[in-house]
């Protein structure tokens, strides 16, 4: 076969054979491919897309370039499930779900990325927590779900290279957008998990990749319908991202809203805990573990309630290198920053919107995220005490506290944060944040 020649049919509409797919992967991963080829396939694929057993080629195909995990061995007393979100500003769900579902007898190999743009990144939030290994090696990984029942780490080098090598060219040459190459991006490292189940929570509004229904509906039904004809039941829901999901944005702020959200330390905030327990509920059921969706919920709720859920987080990060009393300290470990200012009103009313994205972007312009790959953030900056849209508020009260480094990146976010919250008359009428479910 020639690349050339499979690039060349991919670009005049044509369907792609498994073999003729297999052959790209191959080459991507084993640098045959150069640059330009890869870069010429990715923006084939993004003009004329995929059919689904196409996409289910390519999720195998890249699976299949580095290891599989398999769980067999180990005899693990339940299922191998995981859950993976489409990203959002304030999504700390990963955190809080990955010791629920152990609590409840699952186990949960969970492998998160970096933040790149206005989302942040379930690694870069527990970077921040001292000691903590994010990439330990694969039986380190497997110990620690074996002895604690989750563990969430970053993507290692065994698992789906060739995937790795495409998404660096698609993110430099426009082509991230893509739903047939997101759909096998994402899907390729869970099928090398070796999972026994998977929920999907695909975020949908203006803090999210996909910021219309229409294009999460297409995402979530993609997800779905690939993963399940390359053997991984899935199923996933579309939960809300047009404003920020719970109270927090920032890594080491996200971690302590994480442990407070575990330990019953204040009143958890109703939006967060909605999508925590609707899909816990859903990977209990999923999993075997409780017999419907509400009775996982019910179960998830109690092991919450309880505090094992708490104390199966305490053992993870203790398991993966960070302290022992991390739970029950968390502020001595978790760097603070230097400068701290609350963000107040311009004028009295009700919160009518909030752009999500446009405070995510307030927090990468503190130095909380990225916009390139290779950059160094700080884990302490952020915002807390986020209000959220239908709030009433009067002048020169808080619409968050920031904090930040400088005095001068303090002033910059809060323009911005100003900027993406729009202050009316009336309150607007609530949006469900759990807002379909796609199976």
């Amino acid at each position: 076969m020639l690349p050339q020649e499979i690039i060349r049919r991919k670009r005049d509409g044509h369907e792609l054979s498994a073999g003729e797919i297999a052959f790209i992967v191959q080459g991507i991963h084993d640098g045959s491919l150069s640059e330009g080829q890869v870069a010429s396939f990715a923006m084939s694929v993004f003009f004329r897309g995929m059919t689904v057993p196409e996409r289910v080629a390519l999720t195998l195909g890249l699976a299949g370039s580095g290891i599989t995990l398999d769980w067999r061995d180990l005899a693990l007393p339940g299922p191998v499930i995981d859950k993976h979100s489409s990203g959002g500003v304030g999504d700390k769900v990963s955190l809080m779900l990955a010791p629920i579902v152990a609590a409840c007898g699952g186990f949960v190999p969970m492998i998160s990325g970096r933040g790149l743009g206005h989302t942040g990144g379930t690694l870069d939030k527990l970077s921040s927590i001292s000691g903590y290994e994010t990439q330990p090696d694969i039986a380190t990984f497997r110990r620690v779900v074996r002895e604690v029942g989750c563990a969430v780490i970053g993507q290692t080098d065994d698992l789906a290279p060739a995937d790795r090598r495409l998404y660096a060219v698609r993110d430099v040459t426009g082509s991230v957008e893509s739903i047939p190459l997101l759909v096998s991006s994402i899907l390729s490292k869970k099928v090398a998990e070796g999972l026994d189940g998977l929920v999907m929570d695909v975020k949908c509004g203006s803090g999210a990749f996909c910021d219309t229904e229409a294009m999460a509906r297409d995402l979530a039904q993609s997800l779905v319908a690939v993963a399940n004809q390359a053997g991984l039941p899935t199923i996933a829901l579309i939960t809300d991202m047009d404003r920020v999901l719970g109270r927090d944005v920032g890594n080491a702020l996200e971690v302590m809203e994480t442990v407070a959200y575990l330990t019953g330390a204040g009143t958890r905030e109703p939006r967060l805990h909605e999508v925590t327990m609707a899909l816990a509920g859903e990977m209990l059921a999923l999993g075997g573990l409780s017999p419907t969706v509400a009775a996982g919920r019910a179960r998830a709720e109690a092991v919450l309630a309880d505090g094992r859920a708490a104390e199966v987080f305490g053992r993870m990060v203790a398991a993966l290198g960070g302290p022992a009393d991390f739970v029950e300290h968390a502020g001595r470990y978790l760097p603070g920053a230097p400068v701290i200012r609350p963000c107040t009103a311009e004028r009295s009313g009700h919160v009518v919107r909030m752009n999500a994205r446009e405070v995510g972007i307030a927090v990468v312009s503190l130095g909380g995220g990225r916009t390139h790959a290779d950059d160094a953030i700080d884990t302490s900056v952020g915002l807390t005490e986020m209000i959220d849209v239908g709030a009433a508020v009067r002048t020169g009260n808080p619409l968050c506290i920031v904090h930040a480094a400088t005095d001068a990146a303090a002033d910059e976010a809060i323009a911005l944060v100003r900027q993406a919250i729009r202050i009316g008359d009336a309150a607007p009428a609530d949006k469900p944040v759990i807002m379909d479910r796609v199976a």
